[in-house]
């Protein structure tokens, strides 16, 4: 069905001039607010709103195009970016004040055995955690069965697919340990590894 079908006639045609208006009005007051233009149901549908009914931490924010699964736990302060998956299939418990960057895909399960055995195999399922304080840069990928420690950085098109400890700097595919975040009289400082 084409937009001129569905909006036909005088009520569809009103619908849709009320539709566009509405998307004019949103974009102009978030440009003139924040300085950035959001496809309609971004600007439509309140993050908080939605991080609030997914049972999320105070503060917490999801944009509307992120898919959701299963019962994840999500701490207080975090920001979910945009096209991101979180996969809570398996287990996956996020701490607060993380930085989930766009395009982040975290998976519990996967289904390679099962689609190399068949479909009787089963999906294979474990828990994902990700510390305090935490920055998942954009585009990383984290299977399951991976834990990261409080105050890590994940460099953008990383693949974490083991753990790390608290204070790690990761970059790679696969993600390697590069380097430490150091925290002192609030301050930070990267100190990166000498290969």
């Amino acid at each position: 069905m084409d937009r001129e079908s569905l909006f036909a006639g005088e009520n569809g045609e009103d619908l849709f001039k009320a539709i566009k208006n509405a998307r004019e009005v949103l974009d102009k007051a978030f440009l003139d607010q924040f300085d950035r233009s959001l496809p309609f149901n971004e600007v439509l549908f309140d993050r908080w709103e939605r991080a609030k009914a997914l049972n999320f931490g105070e503060g917490t924010s999801i944009y509307d195009n992120v898919l959701v699964f299963g019962k994840p736990t999500i701490g207080k302060d975090v920001w979910i970016g945009p096209f991101s998956i979180i996969d809570g299939s398996g287990g996956l418990l996020i701490g607060d004040n993380v930085t989930i960057s766009s395009g982040v895909h975290i998976y519990s399960h996967d289904n390679v055995k099962q689609t190399l055995l068949g479909k009787d195999f089963p999906i294979e399922k474990a828990n994902v955690e990700i510390g305090n304080n935490t920055y998942i840069g954009p585009n990383v990928v984290i299977s399951k069965n991976v834990s990261i420690g409080h105050h890590c950085v994940v460099a953008t098109n990383s693949f974490v697919n083991k753990s790390f400890p608290n204070n790690s700097i990761l970059a790679g595919n696969p993600a390697k340990k590069i380097g430490e975040v150091i925290i002192e009289n609030n301050q930070v400082e990267f100190k990166y590894s000498r290969d």
